[in-house]
């Protein structure tokens, strides 16, 4: 049984950054806090744990010490509250994202009405919604203009993890509804080359294994595109939820991970899959 893993599977430079900044400052400092898991990667942020990095869900909870910003980002009010506290701050926000909330900032600044387009739910997308500090719409799909205005100028920011296909189909619907649009594909590069490389590994095996966090964003995209492709797709997060049912008769599986998926959890799967050849799951 062949398996043939993604280039791209695994940290991304700004995923890498954050980790980095984590364990030095946990070096340097006695209290080190992070408010949300810094990436959505529970092997990752376990790690952190046992290195000092204290993870907390408000900021209320944090008395003294330092805070380490998430990849992700937050809003202006957060680092704000954070200041007052009298917290020191690393920021450990990927540039991409960074990116994003400067041009929101602009946007709202020039008098645009605000479309994002990402999951309301996530906490990079939260992060940008606060920059406008005003009305913003957000949708993961064209159905979600419905509850769009004529407005007479609009400005569309994306989610980091977000696809090509569905901005442009967004933008186009858009038009339709405003006198003129500014956009920002602030779509990662490497998150696009990993789901462009990854849709093409997945028309070429027999099994596909898609491995990062659960409440991982743009591994559960590389999820959705894989089994777009091949039917025959599972995403996991670790070794021990794969079942050997899963590689009957396959005599390739790929393998790709989210941008937030360590390479010592891949190698983890990788060798896995080996086992259950060697244990009597053949091609």
């Amino acid at each position: 049984m062949e398996i043939l893993l993604a280039k791209s599977a695994g940290f991304c430079f700004g995923v890498k950054r954050a980790i980095n900044l984590a364990f030095s400052t946990a070096k340097k400092r006695n209290k080190v806090f992070c408010l949300g898991p810094i990436i959505h990667n529970p092997q990752v942020v376990e790690e952190l744990k046992c290195s000092g990095v204290q993870e907390k869900e408000k900021l209320e909870e944090i008395k003294e010490g330092t805070i380490i910003l998430r990849s992700h980002g937050v809003s202006p009010e957060v680092i704000e509250k954070a200041r007052g506290r009298g917290l020191e701050i690393v920021d450990a926000t990927c540039p991409f994202v960074m990116r994003s909330q400067q041009f929101v900032r602009r946007l709202a600044e020039e008098g645009y009405f605000i479309l994002i387009v990402g999951d309301r739910r996530h906490p990079e997308v939260q992060g940008i919604m606060g920059q406008a500090r005003g009305e913003v719409l957000v949708i993961d799909s064209p159905k979600g203009l419905r509850g769009l205005k004529r407005r007479k100028r609009v400005g569309v920011v994306t989610q980091t993890t977000q696809t090509l296909e569905n901005l442009k189909e967004i933008v186009a619907k858009v038009l339709e509804k405003t006198q003129e649009v500014r956009v920002l594909n602030s779509i990662c590069s490497a998150t696009a080359q990993r789901q462009l490389e990854s849709r093409r590994l997945a028309g070429k095996v027999d099994c596909m294994l898609v491995v990062g966090g659960y409440n991982s964003s743009n591994t559960n995209k590389l999820a959705e595109i894989c089994q777009e492709v091949n039917p025959r797709t599972y995403h996991i997060e670790e070794a021990g939820e794969m079942k050997a049912s899963w590689f009957r008769g396959a005599r390739r599986v790929g393998l790709t991970g989210g941008a937030s998926t360590p390479s010592w959890l891949i190698d983890q799967i990788v060798e896995k899959v080996q086992d259950f050849e060697r244990n009597g799951i053949k091609a």
